[in-house]
């Protein structure tokens, strides 16, 4: 860490964001200068880590970056930064209890645990797992639960997708996650559906493209939106025009910030 802000500080700033009235925004980072760049910016109140991001920038695969990999990456950020980091960590891996323990040390006190629509029963004993981890470390561990019910739910109807998201979701809060993060919650019925199932301040989604507004979301009573691997794109796309540029002729522009 860079300032004497402990691990609970973090955690519980943390807690506190997710239970304001007003939604939290995190621009997803996903290496320490992008971090460092976000998290300078005034109204930056948190951070969160894109594993799509960070597993692209590494050569692998969404969802296929080895445990400890996506651990030192996403501590490595943790510890660039004063501020609370919640950390991409796909589906929490073989054990999720052990691997939210070893991200807490790290200074990590967040997450996004996938259930990638895994038995009922055996979901919600992942996510028992992970707050009792988080429990027997003494940190107010912030699980930014995620089921994939609505993406995942293959032909189903999408009500009956919205009620197996809301069963999820609400068996999730029982065993102490902050909030349930639904992919795919993006026209307005569908999300003041599920924000009537799992109450107020307790949903968190996306922002795709086609997504609303965070200022809508937070009108709806969503507690979070995020920008998953949208961030990096962007960046991304930034540096392929700026090369097409370049090789067109181009200088780099006068106005270019030190950023790094």
């Amino acid at each position: 860490m860079t300032s004497g802000t402990t691990i609970q500080d973090k955690a519980r700033t943390l807690e506190a964001l997710h239970q304001a009235p007003e939604i939290l925004q995190v621009v997803n980072v996903w290496d320490v200068i992008s971090a460092k760049t976000i998290a300078d910016l005034p109204g930056t109140r948190a951070l969160a880590t894109a594993g799509h991001s960070i597993a692209a920038s590494l050569g692998y695969p969404d969802g296929g970056m080895p445990l400890d990999t996506a651990l030192e990456a996403a501590g490595r950020i943790a510890q660039s930064v004063d501020l609370p980091v919640s950390a991409d960590l796909d589906d929490g891996y073989d054990e999720p209890g052990e691997t939210v323990r070893r991200a807490i040390g790290l200074g990590i006190v967040g997450a996004n645990v996938e259930d990638r629509m895994r038995p009922f029963d055996e979901a919600v004993a992942r996510v028992r797992a992970i707050m009792q981890a988080a429990e027997a470390e003494g940190i107010a561990f912030q699980l930014n639960a995620r089921t994939d019910a609505l993406i995942r739910g293959g032909d189903a109807p999408i009500d009956e997708r919205i009620d197996e998201a809301i069963r999820r979701g609400q068996a999730f809060l029982d065993e102490g996650a902050a909030v349930v993060f639904v992919p795919g919650a993006i026209q307005r019925p569908h999300v003041e559906r599920i924000v009537e199932g799992l109450g107020r301040g307790k949903l968190s989604v996306i922002g795709f493209p086609g997504a609303l507004p965070a200022k809508e979301y937070e009108e709806l009573g969503v507690a979070r939106i995020s920008y998953g691997p949208l961030t990096q794109r962007v960046a991304l796309r930034a540096l392929r025009d700026l090369g097409e540029s370049l090789y067109a002729g181009g200088v780099i522009p006068a106005d270019t910030p030190e950023l790094n």
